[in-house]
């Protein structure tokens, strides 16, 4: 690498640490570090993990040549994986040793090497891996933060030593963001749990996965309108954090509704319907992309595509997106998961009423999309269930 390519890897970095600072959501800084990760080593894929209690838990994934999976290529973000920090696996070696580890032919690695080439994902997708690079993602105080592993360098060829330099930059960056997000995530889930003592209906696995379930429609509708990756990824960053917080307002209304374990009068359910206006009210000085966000779907989210929602009785496409959106994903989660004061629908009766609810509750588009994705929508319900 000559002087003027060193300076242009080096003020690439400085931009790019400028602009993940800016990113509010943990899962969608994740996915923009792998990225960003990515195509300065021209890789095909990659995964992150992230040290939780001592191990490492599979957080994040991308694969560009999983086209022929259309959607359900997502259903791998979420798998629930945690490996062992030990010499035995390609990212545990790399974690234990707090160094990076370069493989050029995972399928002929030598048998006296101490870690081996879990072969499951490539066999579960028809993919094969060739090569890959995993690198320590440690604070400037030497912490563990996690693990990139980026695979198949494009054009045939190796990880070399230019990668290596750049990727340890790349990685004090990327650790010390990951901590901040984490933080932020910290705080705000608390907000959440502090909703959840109000009302045992909304649980924080409901909230992840009404969030979860709401970007992967988004992007769904997204990818069938050509929207542009940058702008989606953007898009997706802040909504889910404002899909989580569509029952905010009911931190507003009275236990004696709240917590009613019959079914309201019609007095006290109109009592119950202020609860979107009283959430919206928290984002009224709107000065970000996330704030306006959650004002629309906190105060929309029970609107209907026919007008005979509420607050406002919006009808079609006077609803906007994100509200449309969390509309379908909250209620099929609703009516999908047991509750105290209910059992579980089944699936396919919940199949059979968001279909009838098509152009009267929900957006038809939005249904047709929903069912695009189910392989997705599963593996969502199943990473995110209820605590026992």
């Amino acid at each position: 690498m000559n002087e003027k390519e060193y300076n242009e890897r080096l003020n690439s970095l400085l931009r790019f640490s400028e602009q993940i600072v800016k990113i509010e959501d943990l899962d969608a800084l994740l996915d923009q570090l792998l990225l960003e990760a990515r195509r300065y080593t021209n890789s095909e894929a990659g995964s992150i993990y992230l040290v939780e209690h001592g191990k490492l838990r599979f957080a994040y994934v991308q694969n560009e040549k999983q086209t022929h999976l259309g959607s359900g290529k997502n259903r791998f973000l979420y798998n629930d994986i945690t490996i062992p920090i030990d010499e035995s696996s390609i990212s545990g070696y790399a974690a234990s040793r707090h160094e990076m580890l370069s493989i050029d032919d995972v399928y002929n690695i030598p048998d006296e090497a101490p870690y081996k080439f879990n072969t499951k994902f490539d066999e579960q997708t028809g993919y094969r891996t060739r090569n890959t690079l995993a690198v320590p993602l440690t604070t400037s105080n030497g912490a563990l933060v996690g693990i990139l592993q980026l695979i198949n360098k494009g054009k045939d060829k190796n990880y070399c030593e230019e990668d290596q330099l750049y990727l340890r930059h790349f990685g004090l960056i990327a650790s010390g963001a990951i901590d901040r997000a984490r933080i932020t995530r910290s705080v705000f889930t608390r907000m959440l749990q502090m909703a959840e003592l109000r009302d045992p209906k909304e649980t924080g696995a409901h909230v992840n996965r009404v969030g979860t379930y709401s970007i992967e429609i988004y992007q769904a509708w997204a990818e069938k309108r050509g929207v542009d990756e940058d702008e989606m990824r953007a898009f997706k960053g802040s909504f889910r954090i404002a899909a989580m917080l569509h029952d905010v307002g009911k931190v507003a209304i009275s236990d004696k509704i709240l917590k009613k374990p019959a079914k309201l009068t019609d007095d006290e359910f109109k009592v119950m319907q202020h609860h979107t206006t009283y959430g919206a009210g928290l984002f009224d000085q709107t000065s970000s992309l996330l704030d306006e966000m959650s004002r629309d779907v906190v105060l929309y989210h029970h609107e209907k595509w026919n007008g005979t929602g509420y607050p406002n009785g919006l009808k079609g496409d006077e609803i906007p997106l994100t509200a449309r959106i969390v509309s379908m994903a909250d209620v099929y989660d609703a009516l999908i998961s047991s509750r105290v004061y209910k059992s579980a629908w089944s699936e396919e009766d919940v199949d059979n009423f968001i279909r009838e609810q098509s152009g009267t509750h929900f957006d038809p588009e939005l249904v047709e999309i929903f069912f695009s994705i189910q392989d997705v929508i599963r593996a969502i319900r199943v990473k995110y269930q209820e605590a026992s």
